[in-house]
């Protein structure tokens, strides 16, 4: 899902790791259309995520919006987790 606003894009991903202070990485899936062969595939483009305090997880769904470059490879910031991970216990 992308939209665009006055402020830029706004994304909706999947949070894959956490390991660092302040930033997490998300993935975004979609899927588009090969231009020849017309099949469709399962691209994923993962980006680094400025998240004050550490708040998601790992397998949450978040909302990231696009800032101002905060370092070298951060250019998104978390809006908002979308929805939890769910943590199966057997």
């Amino acid at each position: 899902m992308e939209t665009t606003t006055q402020s830029g894009k706004v994304l909706q991903g999947t949070v894959v790791k956490t390991a660092m202070k302040d930033t997490c990485t998300v993935a975004i899936y979609s899927y588009v259309k090969h231009p020849q062969y017309g099949k469709f595939m399962r691209t994923t483009k993962k980006f680094l995520v400025h998240d004050a305090g550490n708040t998601a997880k790992v397998g949450d769904v978040v909302e990231i919006r696009e800032t101002k470059p905060i370092s070298k490879r951060k250019h998104f910031m978390l809006s908002a987790v979308v929805k939890p991970a769910v943590i199966d216990v057997e």
